[in-house]
């Protein structure tokens, strides 16, 4: 079935997406706790933020605190924004080399006009990024930041744009916001349909 076909296709590729995310995690968490179990820096910069603090022993450990945890958001956001980039960089270089990503490779599927290279591939792949990945991602460094309403309102915003471009995939035109954006379609073996031609009368 296509539609069975293309949903395959979207698991293959959000799994790669999912054991990237998974990575990132593990090394942002390594990363956390580095800076938490450095103990010469943390007590180095303990001791300059107390002498500098005219003794003020709560404030100093408030700053340390809050610059910690500064350090520990920024390494979030930027394990975020790798996610985001690499992704987009995943289904640029796949549609603009060979049309398309893994996912649709193993599915049997393909995204046509193949254009290498050009506009329309980029396109397709910042529609997919968007929807799939980087709105969520958003969604996530507000609610780090502690920015928990409009980090619920950009989560509905990301779930939204999500079934934007899925459900049209159920639609007998197939193609999805991503399709219509870039002006592609999704075709391949028992996917294409017969063009229909115009009769010729003969007389």
């Amino acid at each position: 079935m296509p539609k069975l076909r293309r949903v395959l296709a979207w698991l293959v590729d959000f799994t790669l997406v999912v054991a990237l995310a998974s990575a990132l995690a593990v090394l942002t968490f390594h990363r956390v706790s580095a800076l938490v179990t450095d103990v010469p820096e943390l007590a180095t910069r303990g001791g300059w933020d107390l002498l500098t603090s005219r003794g003020d022993v709560l404030d100093a450990s408030q700053d340390l605190g809050l610059s910690l945890w500064d350090k520990s958001v920024l390494y979030v956001e930027q394990a975020f924004g790798l996610l985001v980039l690499t992704v987009f960089l995943y289904q640029w270089a796949c549609l603009a080399l060979a049309g398309r990503t893994l996912g649709k490779a193993l599915t049997g599927l393909k995204v046509a006009p193949h254009l290498p290279g050009r506009v329309r591939a980029a396109r397709r792949a910042a529609v997919t990024t968007v929807a799939d990945v980087a709105v969520y991602a958003v969604a996530c460094v507000l609610l780090v930041e502690g920015q928990l309403v409009l980090s619920v309102l950009v989560w509905a915003v990301a779930v939204v744009l999500f079934l934007l471009n899925a459900l049209p995939v159920l639609s007998p035109g197939r193609r999805s916001l991503a399709d219509r954006v870039a002006g592609t379609a999704v075709t391949g073996f028992g996917l294409s349909r017969p063009v229909a031609t115009p009769l010729v009368r003969t007389s």
